[in-house]
């Protein structure tokens, strides 16, 4: 549930009393996800990351050739000018349209930074939609989401067992809900501790210690360069904010490099057929695909990201956990202390104490052994299924025969 609490729901649901701001993920009976609430303020964390340490606008546009990209834009640009202009315009502009539009991208990728503003693109992809932002943190930290989960079974599980010593020896009304808040305090802070601590490998002699986020950094970075350039910086979504978002920047630009007499309306239609080219990414594959491959947004993210300290690196998704690690913390520790009380209230009051106790542990163990199996063969019915309908996954390459995906402890030859 905690793990859940998260993410979702993506509004705030309940009443609104003692909750102090919208970034705020609660208030009395009420509850939004942690990633939703604070969609902006991890978003920017992101942002700084990004457009810090690891892609620069300039950079990948200058990847760009402009004479090939003018003669892709130029059938666009043609139409929007005999839209918005007339038939004669778009006449007089036709011989002379591909040496202009090569001139024009030329300049355009050396002030690219000033027209195109990179950190506003990607937080704008973020706020606009909160659940981009919780299928990223989702998708990217998948693994250490269900190490939280499992851990719940496991770690409780052998706490559980000191529990049920305690109720056994002294069963007491208050001896479960008390035993039951520690357990559930205990297991989700041990559990949020084991995924980024250590965050540098530890050598103990034939094994490496580490924080099972930061194990993971290659493929994470792969998967994380491939959701922002398919979700976030993708061509269709790059011209767009080019010709929407920072349209009146474009204008500025386009005027400097166009000056008068050549009329408004001319730089208003192409502006427009960048704006129609973004909006109609299925009408223009070969622009989309060609600026796509161009700026390798995908590899550029992916090498850096691989290049990053363990201790940068965990930035990535640390911030879901430590914007309120101590709701996620505690909420542990009421559900441990609400099912203690029904345990009292319910299962084991009256005689018998002893007896019921050692039913419970017996009960506990089986279900979390089936928890863990049936979990297990969801994966695999998955992998079924995947293999089935030919999907290639995002990540598609041998693991190392001695690692471990839901572990801190890598044994390395």
């Amino acid at each position: 549930m905690g793990v859940q609490m998260l993410f979702y729901p993506l509004e705030y649901t309940g009443t609104k009393w003692y909750r102090t701001s919208e970034q705020t993920p609660y208030g009395f009976l009420g509850w939004q996800g942690v990633v939703p609430s604070r969609t902006e303020k991890m978003a920017l964390r992101l942002v700084d990351i990004i457009t810090r340490d690891l892609l620069s606008l300039k950079e990948a546009f200058g990847n760009i050739d402009h004479k090939e990209f003018a003669n892709l834009l130029q059938t666009e640009v043609l139409n929007a000018v005999q839209k918005d202009c007339g038939v004669l315009w778009a006449l007089v502009l036709k011989p002379v349209l591909p040496l202009i539009l090569s001139k024009v991208i030329g300049e355009l990728q050396k002030e690219i930074d000033d027209v195109l503003d990179l950190p506003q693109v990607v937080l704008n992809a973020f706020v606009r939609d909160k659940i981009v932002l919780v299928e990223l943190f989702q998708k990217v930290g998948r693994v250490e989401l269900k190490f939280l989960v499992e851990s719940g079974f496991g770690f409780g599980f052998l706490l559980g067992l000191m529990q049920m010593g305690l109720w056994a020896i002294k069963p007491k009304p208050w001896t479960l809900p008390v035993a039951g808040s520690l357990v559930g305090y205990v297991t989700n802070w041990i559990a949020i501790k084991l995924l980024f601590e250590p965050a540098d490998p530890v050598e103990l002699g034939p094994i490496t210690v580490q924080g099972l986020f930061e194990s993971r950094q290659k493929e994470v970075s792969e998967e994380f360069a491939h959701f922002m350039e398919t979700r976030v910086l993708s061509s269709p979504m790059l011209l767009d904010a080019l010709a929407n978002q920072n349209e009146q920047e474009l204008y500025v630009f386009l005027r400097k490099q166009l000056p008068y007499p050549i009329p408004e309306k001319i730089l208003r239609a192409a502006i427009q057929a960048i704006r129609n080219v973004a909006t109609n990414a299925n009408d223009h594959p070969e622009i989309h695909d060609y600026v796509q491959k161009k700026l390798d947004i995908e590899d550029t993210l992916s090498k850096r990201l691989k290049k990053l300290s363990p201790k940068n690196f965990e930035n990535l998704l640390h911030p879901v956990f430590q914007e309120d690690e101590i709701i996620l913390i505690v909420v542990g520790g009421v559900l441990g202390a609400m099912a203690g009380l029904l345990q009292t209230k319910v299962t084991f009051a009256g005689s018998n104490a002893r007896t019921k106790a050692m039913f419970l542990l017996a009960s506990s163990l089986v279900s979390s052994a089936s928890f863990f199996f049936l979990s297990e063969y969801s994966d695999f019915q998955n992998k079924d299924a995947i293999k089935e309908v030919g999907y290639d996954p995002v990540i598609d390459r041998p693991q190392p025969k001695l690692r471990r995906h839901i572990t801190i402890v890598r044994a390395e030859v």
